[in-house]
């Protein structure tokens, strides 16, 4: 009798430390499983385009839009130049001494190819020729702010779609999600009743 109490003592000792032991386990396996944080993605893209998508581990579309961000930035400076090169050529054409400009030193205007095909000296393609050079210079300069404003949108774009992949990014889309469905007889009220059994396994 005096054996079999301490070793029921052990026995009952050994299960509470492994239950302990077992919670324990269960308690750092679930402090050490982190949440995927669409709050983090979004945060992560605003900062930086594409650090977001590289928390969302979808690396493949970082070279994609950086090559959005390289392309629009290359027509704001394309159109830009353009804008600013009009608009001096518009401003030495009004800024000097006359239609002809033989005394101005600031001619830019006759680097351009118009001039080489058209005589200024004539009043009428004067004045077509400086009406053209202020709307090239309305249509360079609209089409640079309509790609600003489509940086700001692409960079927002880049935003959004950080944090929807983020939403989805523990979403089951295996193939073990199926829907199988059955007819059923149940016996209620003194009848048959028909129906159907349908089982969704995730």
């Amino acid at each position: 009798m005096l054996l079999i109490l301490p070793l029921i003592f052990s026995i009952n000792l050994l299960g509470q430390t492994t239950a302990h032991d077992s919670a324990f386990i269960a308690k750092v396996n679930a402090e050490t499983e982190v949440e995927h944080s669409p709050k983090k993605a979004t945060i992560y893209s605003a900062v930086l385009p594409g650090l977001g998508q590289a928390y969302n581990k979808k690396y493949w579309k970082i070279p994609l839009i950086y090559a959005g961000f390289g392309t629009i930035g290359y027509f704001i400076h394309w159109n830009n130049n353009n804008y600013k090169i009009m608009r001096q050529a518009y401003a030495d054409l009004t800024d000097g001494p006359g239609p002809y400009g033989a005394e101005d030193p600031t001619n830019s205007y006759m680097k351009l190819e118009a001039t080489q095909i058209n005589d200024l000296n004539n009043p009428t393609v004067y004045n077509n020729f400086k009406t053209g050079l202020d709307k090239q210079q309305s249509y360079y300069r609209r089409n640079r702010d309509l790609l600003f404003i489509s940086i700001i949108g692409f960079y927002g774009l880049n935003i959004i779609d950080a944090s929807v992949d983020a939403h989805l990014y523990d979403f089951d889309i295996s193939e073990d999600l199926t829907l199988n469905w059955q007819p059923t007889i149940q016996y209620q009220s003194f009848q048959y009743v028909y129906g159907v059994n349908c089982t969704f396994t995730f």
